[in-house]
């Protein structure tokens, strides 16, 4: 026995799904069938992918270099070639060295 399967889906991602399933040379409801028998089978788990977040002392440390930033803090100035910034390194590596 066949019986029939309704449910809501937004109308742009049914197309793109419609267009993806016929470029493999299936329909969209096919794809939908697979998924079924797949899903029953066990090979098929449908999960939501979590939310990436930072480590919290990663997260403390980019929120820092943000305020920094935006404060003006621990940064170099612009330099118009490499000699200007590497003479700008050493003088402060002079500066750490005697502290």
């Amino acid at each position: 026995m066949i019986t029939q399967v309704i449910f809501k889906i937004d109308k742009k991602i049914k197309e793109q799904a419609q267009k993806k399933a016929k470029s493999r040379g299936t329909t969209f409801s096919n794809v939908l069938k697979m998924a079924s028998y797949q899903f029953v089978e066990g090979d098929f788990e449908p999960v939501l992918r979590p939310r990436e977040e930072f480590k919290p002392s990663v997260r403390r440390q980019i929120l820092k270099s943000i305020a920094d930033i935006k404060a003006g803090r621990n940064l170099s100035p612009a330099f118009n070639n490499a000699d200007d910034a590497i003479n700008y390194l050493e003088r402060n590596l002079k500066k750490t060295r005697k502290v």
